[in-house]
C-alpha cells in the first residue's frame, strides 16, 4: 500500500492530503515493524542461544519485509526531496493541539515562526530509515545462513564427476538429435 501511495507523487493525484496519507502510513509501518521485530527478536535470540537453528518463517518474513520497505523509504525521501508539496494551506485549515511551544516561542523571539515541512518530512525519513536499518542489522546475525557452494557451479557438477557427467549428457543429446534427420530421409518399405 505504501508503495501505491508513493507512485501518485508527481503526478494529477498528488496533493498535501496524499503526502499526508503517506507520513501517516509510514509512521504507522515503522511502528509495527518495530513492535513486531520486538516481539519475535528476543525469541530467536533465546532459540540460537539454546542451540536451536533460527528457522522461524515469520522472523524470515520480517527481515526481507524490512528491507523492502527500507529501499522504499529510500525513494519516498527522494521524491520528498525532489518533489515538495506546499503544506502550509493544509496544516493552517486544520484543528490542532495548542502548539503552547510555538506561542512561547513566538512571543520570546518576536517573530512568526512558520514550520518547514519539507525539512520536517525529509528528517523524519532519515529518522524512520534508521531505525529500520538498525532493526534489519540486528536481525541480519540471526538470519539462517546457506552454504557457500550451493551458489557456485561446483555444487552443480558434483566434486566426483569432476565435470565429465554434464558433457557425456550433451553428446548423447547431440547424437540422437542428428539421428531423427537421419530417419526422416529413410523412408519404411511398407509406405
Amino acid at each position: 500500500m505504501f508503495r501505491d501511495l508513493l507512485i501518485h507523487v508527481g503526478q494529477t493525484r498528488d496533493c498535501p492530503e496524499l503526502r499526508e496519507k503517506i507520513r501517516k502510513l509510514r509512521r504507522t509501518l515503522v511502528d509495527a515493524c518495530r513492535h513486531t521485530s520486538q516481539l519475535l527478536l528476543p525469541q530467536v535470540r533465546s532459540a540460537v542461544a539454546d542451540g536451536i537453528p533460527a528457522d522461524n518463517p515469520h522472523f524470515v518474513l520480517l527481515f526481507f519485509i524490512a528491507q523492502l520497505f527500507l529501499r522504499e523509504l529510500a525513494k519516498c525521501h527522494r521524491l520528498v526531496q525532489v518533489i515538495p508539496m506546499d503544506m502550509s494551506g493544509y496544516y493552517d485549515n486544520r484543528p490542532g493541539p495548542s502548539n503552547l511551544g510555538n506561542v512561547i516561542s513566538q512571543i520570546l523571539l518576536c517573530k512568526q515562526i512558520t514550520p518547514d515541512f519539507k525539512q520536517e518530512e525529509l528528517c523524519s525519513i532519515t529518522k524512520d530509515s534508521q531505525d529500520i536499518r538498525k532493526m534489519v542489522q540486528d536481525m541480519q546475525e540471526f538470519m539462517p545462513r546457506q552454504e557457500n557452494s550451493t551458489e557456485r557451479n561446483q555444487a552443480l557438477i558434483g566434486d566426483d564427476a569432476g565435470g565429465q557427467q554434464w558433457t557425456m549428457k550433451n553428446r548423447s543429446a547431440s547424437f540422437y538429435k542428428n539421428m531423427g534427420s537421419f530417419c526422416c530421409i529413410c523412408r519404411p518399405n511398407y509406405v
